[in-house]
């Protein structure tokens, strides 16, 4: 055999081993206790290439599996550069179980800087979970981190912010799912010592034929505790965002005695939101609002209003409810049927 085909088929050996690598991700398993890997898993639709950054901590000790994501949209970077800091101090020899964490899941939005969609296909990837195996490539990466990032894991996270035209509230929130009662009552838990002063319970109502659409709701639906976090807002690196997030995540694992930090954020009392009303644009227009994500408003109470391009108000826009704002829309301009508000109350 020539060199040339003795490189080649070594080459091609490395390449089956990576690939085999990819369709067998068995969460640090495999790997030898107290150590750090990172690496590509990646899919392709014909016309596109997607990679997913993976890093996986293991250990000195046995423990659950703890996995992270950030980035799933692109363009909301505090818990981007918060998963930043956290790759690198979180220390093995001090961690029991494992922490797997996918710092950018979509990379093309990190780099394309876009607001909520994948340039390369123009889909919301946090609105295609599951996924399709056979879809495009966002729909890939959904389904990818379905089978690969999800699957296998004790505690989902799915971390996000305000993207660029989002003045969001910060706050912890998961899914009451009454079919899985010991994970919910985990995420309950998990949520409580997050050191997060507000925090929202979602009903999970999908029926089986319903997409869940987003990751953490998909992981809700395989029986995973899950939990997501918002914090940071408008498409900023707010630096008490980003330090919000890397303490919660501490205060997690040291509720898991997964981890022991050096300093824990203590919980905060709890003011749980367990309703939410959304209030959408019936025009489309330019917004006007002096109200800001966190502020309490009274049912009634005027919240702003939307003029057409030559200034003309068009509609007025008031509370059906009362409540805390926990999202409104950031920038002027508004589309017809566009979500204004998002009002969180407590459902007595």
């Amino acid at each position: 055999m020539s060199y040339f085909r003795y490189f080649l088929s070594i080459l091609f050996v490395m390449m089956l081993s990576n690939v085999l690598a990819q369709r067998h991700f068995d969460k640090g398993k495999s790997m030898k206790a107290g150590t750090v890997s990172q690496f590509l898993l990646s899919v392709k639709d014909g016309k596109h290439e997607a990679g997913l950054p993976v890093k996986v901590i293991k250990g000195i000790n046995e423990g659950p599996v703890f996995t992270i994501v950030a980035g799933i949209h692109g363009y909301e970077y505090p818990p981007i550069i918060a998963m930043q800091k956290l790759m690198n101090e979180i220390k093995p020899e001090q961690l029991s179980g494992t922490v797997v964490i996918v710092p950018v899941a979509n990379v093309a939005g990190f780099y394309g800087r876009s607001v909520f969609y994948n340039p390369e296909d123009g889909k919301n990837l946090n609105r295609v979970f599951p996924g399709r195996e056979d879809g495009s490539i966002s729909e890939r990466l959904a389904d990818l981190i379905t089978r690969e990032i999800i699957t296998g894991s004790d505690v989902f996270l799915d971390i996000h912010a305000g993207d660029g035209n989002e003045d969001l509230a910060d706050f912890i929130c998961y899914y009451d799912h009454k079919e899985t009662p010991v994970q919910t009552a985990l995420a309950r838990k998990l949520s409580d010592e997050s050191g997060f002063k507000l925090k929202v319970r979602y009903p999970f109502n999908l029926k089986a034929d319903q997409p869940s659409e987003y990751a953490f709701k998909q992981a809700t639906r395989q029986g995973v505790a899950a939990l997501s976090i918002e914090a940071g807002k408008l498409g900023n690196v707010q630096p008490e965002a980003v330090d919000m997030i890397r303490n919660s995540v501490m205060n997690m694992l040291a509720s898991m005695h997964m981890y022991k930090p050096e300093k824990q954020l203590k919980p905060e009392k709890s003011n749980w939101l367990t309703g939410q009303t959304y209030i959408k644009s019936i025009v489309k227009g330019i917004f006007y609002s002096d109200l800001k994500s966190g502020a309490l408003v009274a049912e009634g109470q005027s919240l702003g209003y939307i003029t057409d391009l030559f200034g003309n108000k068009l509609t007025e826009v008031t509370a059906p409810v009362a409540g805390l704002i926990l999202y409104k829309i950031g920038t002027p301009p508004v589309l017809e049927e566009e979500t204004l508000f998002c009002i969180g109350y407590e459902n007595r």
